[in-house]
């Protein structure tokens, strides 16, 4: 039978969690946390803030955020996998983040009410969910006005050459990567796919105003290989 996106999802991120964190920093050459920074400059959180991290996986961003709104802040995880989200309980335990709660949720209904968060972030995850549009409109609803929204994940090249660098080696490396380092060929063969199906840069932009998001930023790292997107929800008493 057939999978669905979300089943092979759901079994991708079941199977890989123990070996998540060491292979993203292999497959993005340490990057990511790069990015990442520079992305959390850019969203300015105050403290005090509220914020939802989307797919938070094992926690990462999550953990990020925590500091950024500081004790008097909240920050909450949602992530679909229970074995990615054990491995972001044991993080937030260690070290004793009373302001963080991870629950286990589906981004395409998140189970919040409408103008809840200050922040509300989604990093690599966004390219994995079966509807991209249903997620940026969630996350838009959940957004308080004035709200920032902010997408970091992986886009589409646009250098001549460089491109094709890119796609040999999200198609042949990062699968073999995924066999030697974490037995897990098939998995990262998946997410390979993902990666190379997603929107680019311009096309996503797109899709945040679609959304209803106002002022959409967009910054793209390493040649293009990820972007950031930044959307603010209007902010109707203006």
């Amino acid at each position: 039978m057939q999978q669905s996106k979300e089943e092979r999802v759901h079994g991708v991120f079941e199977k890989i969690y123990d070996n998540y964190d060491k292979m993203n920093s292999v497959i993005s050459f340490q990057r990511h946390v790069a990015w990442r920074n520079d992305t959390m400059k850019r969203m300015d959180v105050q403290k005090g803030a509220k914020a939802l991290d989307v797919c938070c996986g094992t926690a990462d961003w999550t953990i990020a955020l925590a500091d950024a709104v500081g004790k008097d802040g909240e920050v909450t995880g949602l992530d679909f996998s229970q074995n990615m989200l054990k491995i972001g309980h044991q993080k937030v335990e260690a070290l004793k983040l009373p302001n963080v709660k991870l629950i286990h949720g589906n981004a395409m209904e998140l189970p919040f009410a409408d103008h809840t968060f200050d922040y509300v972030t989604i990093g690599f995850g966004l390219r994995n969910v079966p509807d991209y549009m249903q997620v940026l409109r969630e996350m838009y609803r959940v957004a308080k006005p004035g709200g920032k929204v902010v997408c970091l994940e992986t886009s589409q090249p646009t250098l001549i050459g460089y491109r094709q660098l890119y796609l040999l080696y999200f198609k042949y490396f990062m699968p073999l990567l995924g066999k030697l380092l974490a037995k897990s060929y098939s998995e990262y063969s998946w997410l390979q796919e993902s990666a190379r199906d997603f929107p680019g840069s311009k096309e996503l932009a797109d899709m945040f105003r679609q959304a209803g998001f106002k002022r959409v930023e967009v910054k793209s790292y390493t040649g293009g290989v990820a972007a950031m997107h930044l959307g603010y929800k209007e902010n109707f008493h203006q």
